[in-house]
């Protein structure tokens, strides 16, 4: 094709010869090509100038390193704020209490029963006979790392759905009122006397508070949530049972904390909850 070819010869061209010379420009000479786009743009198929590139996108934020991303997440695990208040609280008294004693103890991961009967724990003889309040003490000693962290676990685990729903006094008292049950339960079982530390006793009061709440419709969800979250409860307390069976468990504090658990939540559903609008 001549490139002096007069201008009117691109006018009987079809729109799609006119696109196919448009985009193919590195196959026609530079004249063709712009007749034909000069040919388009007449015809109003494409715009008589070329649109503004797009803005460059913003420059990428910098990632965040994985220690900052953990420490944001331990802050907002153990810094009260907002609804989440009391639970925060609790797990820093139980982590406070627990390096104070690992300081003083022989084995900081494993203390011995004769520094746990110093900081507090429920032993019978004692617990019996004049000091009443080891039934509380003993709630927030641990005997080990390991039972630290699970019953830390379950504490911000239940805590971050009770709070909100109980209010901040609400859960305290729960907590406290259940850790005592289990404590009680676990000096009538054990006959023979004991020396029982741990959270477990409130965190299964917990698990049988929330229950409660559940069966009696006391919290705002639906059917199906309902349901959900009941199967929820059923499964983490169930493993939490079963899970200690060969171990050196405290069952009767456990139980003993999950049925006052049950009567607190029984309770409590037939009051107005703050952080509910309703029931379904």
């Amino acid at each position: 094709m001549d490139p002096d070819e007069p201008l009117d010869l691109f006018a009987q061209k079809t729109d799609a010869e006119l696109f196919f010379l448009a985009r193919q420009a590195q196959r026609f000479p530079p004249a063709v090509v712009q007749a034909a786009v000069r040919e388009l743009q007449r015809r109003g198929l494409v715009p008589a100038e070329a649109p503004a590139p797009p803005p460059p996108p913003p420059p990428p934020l910098p990632d965040e390193s994985t220690g900052r991303l953990l420490l944001r997440s331990l802050r907002a695990m153990l810094w009260p704020a907002g609804s989440f208040f009391v639970t925060p609280l609790l797990l820093d008294l139980n982590l406070l209490i627990y390096a104070l004693l690992a300081l003083t103890a022989a084995d900081p991961l494993a203390p011995g029963g004769e520094e746990l009967v110093m900081w507090g724990s429920n032993f019978s003889p004692l617990t019996l006979h004049g000091q009443p309040w080891r039934l509380l003490t003993s709630c927030f000693l641990h005997g080990g790392v390991a039972h630290l962290l699970l019953n830390g676990l379950g504490l911000l685990f239940l805590g971050s759905l009770l709070e909100p729903l109980l209010g901040r006094w609400r859960l305290l008292g729960g907590f406290l009122v259940c850790g005592i049950g289990g404590s009680l339960a676990s000096l009538w079982w054990n006959t023979a006397g004991v020396n029982s530390v741990g959270a477990s006793g409130a965190i299964f009061g917990l698990y049988g508070l929330l229950l409660a709440l559940l069966l009696t419709r006391a919290v705002p969800f639906g059917r199906s949530q309902r349901r959900t979250m009941l199967w929820f409860v059923f499964y983490f307390m169930l493993n939490g049972l079963v899970g200690g069976l060969g171990g050196n468990i405290d069952h009767a504090a456990h139980l003993g904390g999950l049925f006052t658990g049950l009567l607190v939540g029984a309770i409590l559903g037939r009051t107005r909850l703050p952080g509910t609008t309703g029931t379904s």
